[in-house]
Formats: C-alpha cells, structure tokens, sequence
C-alpha cells in the first residue's frame, strides 16, 4: 500500500474510532476504505479488526464514568460476548472465502439498514428508559428470564462481531435497549466494553493463527487513528450531531459494497 493510501487509511482509523465510540459502526469506514485500495475482504477484516482495538480502549476508558454499577451485568455479559467472538473467528477462518465474500455485502446491507434506521433505535431504546432505573443501575429490574435473554443475545451478538466487526455496537444498542430499563450513555458505555472484548478476542485469533494474512502496516496505522478517534468521540462526540456521521457512513458503506460486487 503507497504512503497516500496509508494516510487516508488512517484518516478513515480515526473517524471509525469516534463512530465507534459514539454508535458503533465505524468499520463501515474503515473495511470498505481497505477493500476499495485492493486488500482481499478477509484480509481487510482481520487488519481493521486487530487495528480497532487500540480505539476501542480509549473510547472504552472515556465511559468509565458511565460503567460505574454496571458490573453485575457485565459479568455475564462480557463471557458471552468472548464465547461468540470464538465461534465467529472460527467460521471466519475455516469456511471458504468464497462464502465470506457471498456473506459479507449482505452484511454490509444490513449493517447499513442498521446505521440508517438508528434514530429510531435510540428513540425506542431512549422510551423504555426510566431515569430511576439509571440511578439505580438498572441492576434490580433484570430478572432470570432477561437476564438469559441477554447473555443468549450477547453471544449471538458477539458471533456476529467475530465474524464481520461491522455495526455489531448498533445490534448491542438494539438489544440492551429491549431488555433493559437504563440511560443511553450508560448502555453506550456498557457496549464499548463488549465490543471491545470482541475485537480483542479477534486480534488474538487472527495474530496467532493467521498472520500471514494480516496487513500489518494497515494495523499500525488504523491503531494509530482510532485511538485518536476514540479518545475523541468519548470527550466531544456528545456534542456533535449524528446526521451527518451517518450520512458519511453510508457513502463509504455503499462505495465499498459497489468495489466489492464488481471485484
């Protein structure tokens, strides 16, 4: 890959980091910016996996605030987010690209459908909220039945984030919203952390059993941005309007999905 296309590569690794911190869906930037320069789709989504874990830490670390007493949740949630990262790295690695490249525009159309109809996600996630629950932690109103619900969701979730990375923090946001009476920067703080594991549990599997697949000087350079992107959207993305985030994620979602129909 040539300087230029380095650059731009990680430009794109900065704003996914502050999308991801902020709606998570920033390999929608990324990904369709690596196939759009040439590198093969499982390759691109090992590199932006590995390279987006650097982002996820410091948007993660920018929420810590809105994590306080979320942890008896979180223990749940965080081994099943692990346990669906293994399975989806295990069908990344062992079907056939041939089925990853069938699979995955029909993933980006569903990522892209999920960007697009967010607002109504979070106005739904945002009437089902109750501020007392948010004081509480929303930690007295999750029963037995919603609490395997949501671990169930977790993994299946994290299934998904393992095998293609792109909008699985839209999916979290969805399903938390469902089964839990809580404010949206608390939920948006919990989901940094699980899609975090996930990345994390990709970037092990994918340096350990396929490195040579692996564009590392991508990595280095979408670890760099998204770490500034993280940090970014953790401290300002509050104050900016998420219009036209997603405007530009859906033109990068669907040059992408258009470079990888004709490849």
């Amino acid at each position: 890959m040539s300087p230029t296309e380095l650059v731009i590569v990680a430009l794109a690794g900065v704003l996914a980091g502050a999308i991801n911190a902020l709606v998570g869906s920033g390999t929608l930037i990324t990904f369709p910016t690596l196939v759009a320069f040439g590198v093969a789709p499982v390759s691109a989504t090992m590199s932006n996996a590995i390279g987006l874990v650097a982002g996820g830490f410091s948007s993660a670390w920018g929420y810590r605030r809105e994590l306080r007493g979320q942890w008896g949740r979180l223990r749940w949630q965080i081994p099943a987010s692990l346990g669906g990262a293994l399975v989806g790295c295990w069908l990344l690695l062992h079907l056939p690209e041939t089925v990853f490249g069938a699979v995955v525009p029909v993933l980006l159309v569903l990522a892209l459908l999920l960007v697009v109809f967010q607002p109504r996600i979070n106005a739904w996630v945002r009437a089902r909220s109750s501020d007392e629950a948010a004081q509480a932690g929303g930690e007295g109103h999750l029963g037995r039945g919603r609490l395997l619900l949501l671990v169930v969701g977790t993994f299946l979730v994290g299934i998904y984030g393992g095998y293609f990375t792109a909008a699985q923090g839209i999916l979290l946001m969805g399903l938390t919203g469902a089964l839990l009476h809580d404010d949206l920067q608390r939920l948006n703080a919990a989901k940094n952390v699980l899609t975090l594991v996930v990345n994390i549990v990709a970037a092990l599997t994918y340096t350990i059993v396929a490195p040579d697949r692996i564009h590392w000087d991508v990595v280095v350079v979408i670890a760099i941005g998204s770490t500034i992107g993280g940090w970014l959207g953790a401290r300002y993305g509050r104050r900016l309007k998420p219009g036209p985030l997603r405007a530009v994620i859906v033109v990068v979602g669907l040059i992408g999905l258009v470079r990888l129909l004709m490849s």
